[in-house]
């Protein structure tokens, strides 16, 4: 009776450990930063990815929402007439958003995730930037795709938006693991 009584508090107390390692890592991490991850994800895919930077971050996320969400059919990128190939093919579309209002003034670095889409970032990105005031805050893009890279989508949204302080971005196609080193090196 006694060595079990022993091997649980023996478990409990490693575990109280763990919880305060990790806890002091994310700590270490933070540099004192104010963090926001904000991403656009229709598949999950880049939630993922996001989901895995607030864990070592601390960020707070924050999910972009269109107002109208897309459908399979929607995101058809064969299809010319899709709502995607449309709005891509148009660079004034703005598509309308919902979801709580950010107060952005609170963060001093801004993750912004997205996936590829003709190689360039979604329009509701667009919209997102268009939306808030981001002066002197630091934009670091990341992205998700199939097969582009993200160094025209970031060159695009540098020309687009000149006025913000923009941070190197990367893909993150490699998994949640990748995303969590990459942040660690980032915010250093």
């Amino acid at each position: 009776m006694k060595s079990i009584v022993l091997t649980l508090l023996g478990i409990i107390s490693f575990s109280f450990s763990l919880g305060a390692q990790k806890q002091s890592v994310n700590s270490d991490v933070q540099s004192g930063k104010k963090i926001l991850v904000a991403y656009f994800s229709c598949t999950g895919t880049t939630e993922k990815v996001a989901n895995a930077i607030v864990e070592v971050t601390g960020g707070k996320p924050y999910k972009i929402t269109p107002a109208d969400p897309y459908t399979s059919a929607d995101l058809n990128w064969k299809d010319k007439n899709s709502r995607s190939s449309r709005e891509m093919s148009d660079e004034q579309s703005r598509p309308v958003l919902s979801g709580d209002v950010l107060n952005v003034k609170d963060y001093d670095i801004v993750f912004l995730g997205y996936p590829i889409w003709w190689n360039l970032c979604p329009r509701p990105i667009n919209t997102f930037i268009e939306k808030y005031d981001f002066s002197g805050k630091t934009i670091i893009p990341f992205a998700t795709s199939g097969s582009s890279s993200i160094i025209n989508s970031i060159k695009y949204l540098k020309k687009l938006y000149p006025q913000i302080k923009w941070g190197e971005g990367k893909l993150l196609n490699n998994g949640t693991g990748q995303a969590k080193d990459w942040a660690k090196q980032i915010i250093k």
